[in-house]
């Protein structure tokens, strides 16, 4: 009799084991931190949703929730700022990271299968990608991180509410170190652009400090949060300072959304315990923001040129004409410098006692800079045919100019010209005039005379941009 008993009892043990770490979680909080009646809870979840007034507007999707996890009579108004602000919205899956309270351990805990139970049904488990976070990140699941554990829990009505339908994946963290917070931000970046995913970090702020002290610590954190300081939140967290409970969510979920394009963070709601009567010497801060990304690709850096690589091309320039006017030859010159070695249009402009003594350049990015400077210092000195070729005798008295362009911009409207900033290229059948950007300002032309002599520079009549001819412009940087 004892020996069944003491197997019947070692079955019960084995089958508490499988029930945690695979099945549906019941309800912990029900009846504790919300109502264990489905009507009532629906209700006051409705209520919350209702009261929430002057939401801001966003032009960026919201990938992210930053939600308090207190009982719902303490933190449920504040929290339902945050879901109001997604209600209806075609997410497909919740990713809820929640910091551990009650048992302590390295790593985050993944709940992998089944769902989770609340009085308003069961939330299920999105296995696929709760599968690939943790292959991703290396973490596993580990049932006491959810045994006990309401930060999770405390967000699935509210869920439930207002995206019905939505799976769930819930990851438990233990000690927010950098180690673990890096590698689940890492992994979330891998899996967000999969499908509609939403991040729900759960973290209330700071707790039981006077009202005032807390109000205040909250603004710091809370700027911190909207600044995007994950590093100084990780930083703060492991100083075991009273920030946050939740530092390490919503540290992971800033850095991966970073490193997915630009987060913006906007708080929407601020409170604390004493608004519900609790004793304003020990209050808990609560905060609901929403962070949304911009992932389009950042516009290329615009291109520029240091005074030491000014100075370089410009003697560059130089060399090549005295090199291939006095010997014949092509200079010789090899570089590694990013800027010199990318394709673009330039001219070199030859000047000798104030005037004009050649011209030539290329428009087009066709050649690495330094080559592109070479071959047209070299063409305005000796196939410029407006002049003779430069000889021996006049290098001492050149001066060089260089203007390096930018691509070519076609424009249907001539009142977009900007005398002092454009240089125009008129096009008509395969007549081409080209003036620099510093040609209408040495000679104090208005815009209809810059357009005018452009159009004389193509052979063409000077009235050619009105009537059907092509405008191009663009800007150029300009040195000597």
């Amino acid at each position: 009799m004892k020996k069944n008993i003491f197997f019947f009892l070692l079955l019960l043990a084995f089958s508490a084991t499988l029930f945690w770490s695979q099945g549906i979680r019941p309800s912990i909080c029900a009846g504790a931190f919300y109502d264990d009646n489905k009507d009532v809870l629906s209700a006051r979840i409705d209520g919350y949703l209702k009261n929430v007034r002057n939401l801001p507007a966003f032009s960026q999707e919201v990938r992210a929730l930053i939600c308090p996890h207190a009982g719902y009579v303490y933190s449920g108004q504040t929290a339902a700022y945050a879901y109001r602000l997604i209600q209806g919205k075609p997410y497909e899956t919740v990713i809820i990271i929640g910091p551990s309270h009650k048992y302590g351990f390295e790593g985050c805990s993944i709940y992998s299968a089944g769902g989770f139970e609340t009085p308003l049904g069961i939330a299920p488990v999105d296995e696929e990608l709760a599968a690939d976070i943790a292959k991703a990140s290396g973490f596993s699941y580990i049932a006491e991180a959810h045994k006990e554990e309401h930060s999770i829990e405390v967000q699935i009505p509210f869920i439930q509410k207002t995206i019905p339908g939505a799976k769930i994946v819930p990851i438990v963290m233990g000690y927010p170190t950098r180690r673990t917070i890096s590698a689940l931000a890492n992994a979330l970046s891998e899996v967000l652009a999969v499908k509609k995913i939403l991040v729900v970090a759960s973290t209330d702020l700071s707790h039981y400090l006077p009202k005032e002290e807390a109000n205040s610590v909250d603004a710091k954190t809370i700027t911190l949060v909207q600044n995007l300081s994950a590093d100084t939140i990780i930083n703060k967290m492991a100083n075991a300072e009273n920030i946050m409970c939740g530092g390490g969510p919503v540290a992971s979920t800033l850095l991966a959304l970073k490193k997915m394009g630009k987060p913006q963070v906007k708080a929407l709601h601020y409170a604390d315990s004493s608004e519900a009567n609790q004793d304003p010497a020990h209050v808990v801060g609560y905060l609901a923001a929403a962070v949304t990304l911009d992932s389009r690709p950042s516009p290329p850096p615009e291109f520029s040129l240091s005074s030491e690589e000014k100075k370089e091309l410009l003697e560059l320039a130089r060399q090549a004409i005295i090199q291939y006017v006095e010997e014949n030859k092509i200079v010789e010159y090899k570089t590694q410098n990013p800027n010199l070695i990318t394709e673009k249009g330039a001219f070199v402009t030859l000047k000798k006692n104030g005037l004009l003594r050649g011209c030539i350049g290329f428009i087009e990015p066709i050649f690495p800079l330094y080559e592109t400077i070479i071959r047209a210092a070299i063409y305005a000195a000796v196939q410029d045919p407006r002049f003779r070729p430069v000889s021996r005798e006049e290098l001492k008295d050149l001066d060089l100019e260089i203007s390096v362009l930018t691509p070519l911009k076609k424009i249907n409207d001539p009142g977009l010209v900007r005398v002092g900033k454009h240089g125009l290229v008129i096009s008509r059948g395969d007549k081409k005039g080209l003036l620099l950007p510093q040609v209408p300002v040495e000679n104090n032309w208005s815009r209809e005379t810059f357009l005018d002599q452009a159009c004389i520079k193509a052979d063409l009549p000077p009235d050619a941009w009105k009537k059907g001819a092509e405008i191009f412009v663009f800007e150029a940087i300009v040195f000597d």
